[in-house]
């Protein structure tokens, strides 16, 4: 945080000739909403003249591996299903995601309405207001600075007159923290991890698409062992899953139920609106 506060400083300054500002922020989160322990991810909140990204800071540090090595064998899925790109000073944004072996991208308009209170807090030198919100199905709780020039947030949480600090649903699934901020000196480059994952390039696709391929994995998550199966026609294939060895159809169908109760087990995305309802 010491870094964070002595950059802000100079940042009107440097927010006139700097080609990228990077706040990363802590995001602690429950895959599964029934229990109370989280997991804790650092994402990276990129603001240029043109685009607004954010994703898991993850993808980052497999990029930079790759190019340090100049090769692509260091790649990461991110599966908190909050990979975006947008335009500055818009609610039209681009999500990424990864299904199974590909990598797709679906366009929404996200535009969030605040209800903005007097209330305010101290946090070391800074001055945070309240909002509220109702998105993606959720209340959310909001933290915000007038004083930081960039009406930007974590995720979607955009259209506040100033940066969000904090942002936290009230039932406690998802909290956001600023941490740190940096200033880089040109438009770092993200189409190796963001607009592409690795080598897979985004294939465009639309929502209700999108719904359809989760569905279709959920339903049989195995379909391209199986098939492997059925061309041999050869009960006793041998193929590894997750580091165990399967023999046998049934032995697959086995492994289709534990990760279908999985799968079940973990849905519980930002926008629970959204939410596919999974069968038993």
């Amino acid at each position: 945080m010491k870094n964070f506060l002595s950059f802000f400083c100079l940042l009107f300054v440097a927010c006139l000739s700097s080609q990228t500002h990077r706040f990363i922020y802590e995001l602690q989160l429950k895959m599964d909403s029934t229990e109370s322990d989280y997991q804790k991810f650092n994402m990276n909140l990129d603001i240029n003249s043109k685009y607004v990204k954010f994703y898991g800071r993850n993808l980052l540090i497999a990029d930079s591996l790759n190019k340090k090595l100049g090769n692509m064998d260091n790649k990461h899925v991110d599966m908190n299903g909050q990979v975006i790109k947008r335009k500055v000073n818009t609610a039209d944004n681009e999500n990424f995601i990864n299904i199974k072996f590909e990598y797709y991208s679906f366009k929404t308009n996200d535009k969030v309405n605040w209800n903005i209170t007097n209330e305010t807090k101290q946090v070391q030198n800074y001055t945070l207001q309240k909002a509220t919100t109702k998105f993606g199905g959720r209340n959310w709780i909001a933290w915000f600075n007038k004083d930081i020039p960039f009406n930007e947030g974590p995720f979607k949480f955009s259209g506040l007159p100033g940066l969000v600090f904090e942002i936290s649903d009230t039932g406690k699934n998802f909290n956001y923290h600023l941490v740190k901020s940096q200033e880089l000196p040109t438009i770092y480059p993200t189409e190796d991890f963001l607009e592409s994952n690795f080598g897979n390039k985004a294939i465009p696709i639309n929502e209700k698409q999108k719904q359809k391929l989760l569905l279709e994995f959920y339903n049989d998550p195995f379909s391209f062992e199986r098939t492997n199966f059925s061309k041999t026609n050869n009960n006793n294939l041998n193929i590894n899953i997750g580091g165990k060895e399967i023999h046998s159809i049934d032995e697959l169908n086995t492994q289709v139920k534990n990760m279908q109760e999985i799968i079940r087990k973990y849905n519980n995305p930002v926008e629970i609106d959204k939410a596919i309802h999974y069968k038993n």
